[in-house]
């Protein structure tokens, strides 16, 4: 069985809020020609496939890819994170009651996590605990930073609480890329930026102490752990020959908190997939996908399922260890 834990959805029809609140780059989606547009504001953003946001052609390309179950959040460009916060809780009320609908007409082959406006931790508390309470979701994804501000800030350190009195498994995904404008050519945004950008989220969220702080909290990262698996060597020598810079909010070494934190397996190599297996042990990795997008895995889990690991090992990687980050039981998703 297959349970694929990255995978990005977004309504058929949504408001054009740039019209209604007045200001912004909201994203909305336009039907022109058989072609399916995001528009930013009144700027083509991009050209997306049905199946980005038909629940049925996701489904068959499921079946098509023996995947089982997918994990749906929202595209990040639609954190909106930058709205006033009012707005921002509106757009996500809207992206969680869609998901949510999504799940409820198809519930053996999908769960669903929100999303919250991060730039008001109030309001993002109160939305994670509508999405947990009434739309009946594990978890949430947020993004690797909040406007620039690292996710380590003591400002978001109250909602880490809530999430973890509440059992909120966090699927932290890379988002406005450090540097970004600066690497428009090449695609490097996504290329170079991103798993940059994940190993940001991780480093700061180790050197800050939120995971010392609170330790039940479930967090799992996008795209392998980004850049940090390859570069933890490097980042544990700078915690020890520069404790004066490095570990300043936080004594603990850096490496102590692999295994104790999520990855998807979304690493594109064979020789990257078995170093984060022996890294990571054979827990703490999910299979992630980026379905329906072109750096993703077309066939999700198909470089778990080449790599000639025990049937165990496999099902761990395939299942078992997404249901254990999102904190859910074995019953309904057993295959």
């Amino acid at each position: 069985m297959k349970i694929d834990i990255h995978t990005h959805i977004m309504p058929e029809r949504m408001p054009n809020w740039v019209q209604k609140f007045g200001y912004g780059d909201f994203i909305h989606l336009e039907h022109r020609n058989c072609k399916a547009c995001m528009m930013k504001g009144d700027k083509l953003f991009r050209e997306v496939e049905t199946n980005c946001f038909d629940a049925t052609e996701r489904l068959r390309d499921m079946d098509n890819t023996k995947v089982d179950v997918q994990v749906l959040s929202t595209i990040p460009v639609l954190f909106n994170y930058w709205a006033k916060p009012a707005d921002g809780l509106e757009t996500s009320r809207f992206f969680n009651d869609h998901i949510a609908d999504t799940v409820s007409r198809e519930p053996n082959r999908f769960i669903g996590i929100g999303t919250v406006p991060m730039q008001d931790v109030e309001l993002a508390i109160g939305e994670m605990e509508r999405c947990m309470r009434d739309l009946n979701m594990p978890g949430l994804e947020i993004g690797t930073n909040i406007n620039g501000i690292n996710l380590g800030d003591p400002s978001f350190f109250p909602f880490y609480r809530r999430a973890e009195e509440v059992g909120c498994a966090l699927f932290v995904h890379p988002w406005e890329m450090m540097g970004e404008q600066q690497m428009q050519k090449y695609w490097l945004p996504w290329l170079v930026g991103m798993p940059a950008e994940t190993s940001r989220a991780i480093c700061s969220m180790i050197f800050s102490g939120v995971m010392e702080r609170f330790p039940k909290l479930r967090l799992a990262f996008a795209h392998g752990g980004g850049s940090f698996p390859l570069t933890i060597g490097r980042i544990e020598h700078g915690f020890h020959v520069r404790p004066d810079l490095v570990a300043i909010d936080n004594p603990v070494n850096p490496r102590d908190y692999i295994g104790r934190f999520w990855i998807d397996s979304l690493v594109h190599d064979p020789a990257a997939l078995d170093y984060v297996l022996a890294l990571f042990g054979g827990r703490h990795i999910c299979m992630g996908s980026d379905y329906p997008f072109p750096l993703g895995e077309h066939v999700p889990g198909s470089l778990i399922e080449s790599m000639g690991y025990e049937p165990e090992l496999k099902d761990q990687l395939l299942r078992k260890n997404a249901l254990d980050w999102l904190g859910m039981g074995d019953e309904k998703f057993q295959g």
